[in-house]
């Protein structure tokens, strides 16, 4: 697949090219810190807006106009694709979401479909919208579950404190561990190249629950699937972004599984990680989100700090360490930006 190229500072950044200023964009940047998110969703569950292209789209162009941001990543949800393998999703008040037929058992991991992926092309046609109106402005990232994280929700149900469910499957039954991972990169790989097909020019490998783990196991037991989806991906001809929270204890381990752009997040100093994988891909990150609900001279003095963290080394793009939270001062969002900007070495 050929795709064509943009004039871009943060896909210059995400390869690694000198960029006029540091590129930057926010994990959760569409979300409920943000007014117009705020008004769309009183209205509308989450599945509602991620299953309708006119609401996915206009939610994932508010923080591109509102910010001026240096991406559109497109709002949908890490679980969309565990509907067409055949599991039931719903968000519960409060509690998040909610998987009512779980994978436990072989029966299970054989009943899951492989092959319905085109049920997700409500995905496609929001990206389309969102390129169509952004008109070469920003590029537009897509995204998907890590196997790790999916495998997680698809086998606890849900959101999980200890992952009990999960790691049973791995160390009791390892055969079938692997036949879910492989169904997993499967699905998701084929998910993500539909992503490029319809205009995105970069796509983020979200590995949220990869903190769970320990090294060992992360290597054993996920290292081989997350690295089959990145290449898969890579195959495309986009970057790969790979973001693992909580893995600051393996980030070489995280790296050598691949990723144009290894996301960072607070735990460990964005210079510190960069140095551990001797610089080889481009990093993101990693101002940790409660820093902007500080006041304004704590918050430009902990962006200066970051950024001459990674100095003039091509290939930074500024992103927090996970993603905004929903009580964040609008304002301050604003402010980060301008002072990413304006920033001089």
């Amino acid at each position: 697949m050929r795709v064509p190229p943009m004039n871009s500072r943060f896909l210059d950044a995400c390869r690694r090219r000198p960029t006029d200023v540091r590129p930057v964009w926010f994990m959760r940047q569409a979300g409920r810190y943000m007014k117009q998110y705020r008004d769309i969703r009183s209205k509308h569950g989450i599945l509602e807006i991620c299953k309708r292209p006119d609401l996915a789209a206009a939610v994932t162009l508010q923080p591109v106009e509102v910010l001026d941001v240096d991406a559109a990543i497109i709002f949908a949800d890490l679980l969309l694709p565990v509907e067409p393998m055949g599991l039931k999703l719903r968000f519960a008040q409060g509690e998040g979401p909610v998987i009512d037929n779980p994978v436990r058992t072989s029966n299970d991991v054989d009943s899951l479909s492989i092959s319905n992926t085109d049920d997700l092309g409500y995905v496609g046609e929001s990206i389309q919208q969102v390129v169509r109106a952004l008109a070469g402005r920003v590029p537009v990232i897509g995204f998907v579950g890590a196997p790790f994280t999916m495998a997680s929700y698809m086998s606890e149900g849900g959101p999980s404190k200890n992952f009990l469910k999960t790691k049973t499957m791995m160390y009791r039954d390892e055969t079938l561990w692997r036949r879910l991972m492989g169904k997993l990169v499967d699905v998701l790989g084929s998910f993500a190249v539909m992503q490029v097909a319809a205009g995105v020019r970069i796509v983020q490998v979200f590995d949220s629950w990869v903190g769970a783990l320990g090294p060992d196991d992360y290597v054993r037991y996920v290292a081989p699937y997350s690295r089959a989806l990145i290449e898969r991906i890579r195959s495309a001809s986009v970057p790969v972004i790979h973001f693992g929270t909580g893995a600051s204890g393996f980030f070489r381990e995280l790296h050598a599984a691949g990723g144009d752009v290894m996301g960072v997040d607070w735990r460990i100093n964005i210079d510190q990680a960069w140095m551990d994988i001797s610089y080889r891909s481009a990093v993101q990150g990693n101002l940790d989100p409660a820093v902007l609900f500080a006041p304004l001279p704590e918050l430009r003095m902990r962006v200066h700090e970051l950024l001459k963290r990674t100095g003039s080394r091509p290939g930074h793009i500024f992103n927090l360490g996970h993603g905004i939270l929903p009580e964040t001062p609008v304002e301050n969002v604003k402010a980060c930006v301008e002072i990413v900007r304006e920033f001089k070495l």
